[in-house]
């Protein structure tokens, strides 16, 4: 797939990624943006993806599911007691292995090309793990793979590698929710600065996507 992504996409990668264990933190606005986080970036990338990518019926999502599984990506089940715990301990063996995992703060695609309110995760992560977080701005996937139309088109897209964040400030409360929330809130700043979006405080609902997805 990658020769076919990048005849798409023809991605243009700017700053680069550090060696060990890397948390990347990119925007989400299109279906094919991990695809193309995959191929453009020199290392391997590693999703926790939802578990129905991987069990779906029909051609197209027994291809996904494959896809999923020859680029090495996890499935965790969304649902149940504890699964979000399951995710990020999955995560954390991830790193602790020396890889990069990479994961969308936003939880979602964006359902308007704005950048929503990131979700704390990334950074329970990161924080307890003392592994470095690199803001991504995705710029350009939007026009490639429009949302709630079927194929490509071919365009531009720009992967912008921002400067890992500067942890050292809550290396003392790593464990304390409130830093959760200060540090991803510095993530999105960070990542608003690499793309230029407009920033909504707020979480990206599934109401919000249906809505913005009929207009």
């Amino acid at each position: 797939m990658g020769p076919v992504v990048r005849w798409f996409a023809r991605p243009v990668v700017s700053g680069a990624l550090p060696e060990g264990p890397v948390v990347l933190a990119p925007n989400h606005l299109a279906e094919i943006d991990s695809l193309v986080l995959c191929a453009a970036l020199p290392r391997r990338l590693t999703f926790v993806a939802k578990s129905e990518y991987f069990a779906r019926d029909g051609a197209g999502a027994w291809f996904y599911g494959t896809l999923c599984r020859l680029t090495g990506q996890i499935p965790i089940r969304r649902e149940g007691v504890g699964r979000a715990d399951v995710a990020l301990a999955t995560a954390s063996g991830i790193l602790q292995r020396g890889r990069v995992w990479a994961i969308y703060p936003e939880g979602t695609r964006s359902p308007d090309g704005r950048l929503w309110r990131g979700r704390t995760g990334v950074m329970r992560v990161a924080l307890q793990g003392n592994h470095p977080v690199v803001p991504v701005g995705i710029v350009g996937t939007r026009s490639i793979n429009p949302r709630g139309t079927r194929g490509w088109r071919r365009g531009r897209v720009e992967i912008r590698i921002g400067e890992p964040l500067k942890l050292a400030k809550w290396s003392e409360s790593s464990t304390d929710p409130a830093s959760w929330r200060e540090a991803t809130n510095e993530l999105m700043a960070a990542i608003q600065e690499l793309t230029g979006q407009e920033y909504v405080d707020r979480h990206s609902s599934a109401r919000e996507r249906a809505r913005r997805g009929a207009a």
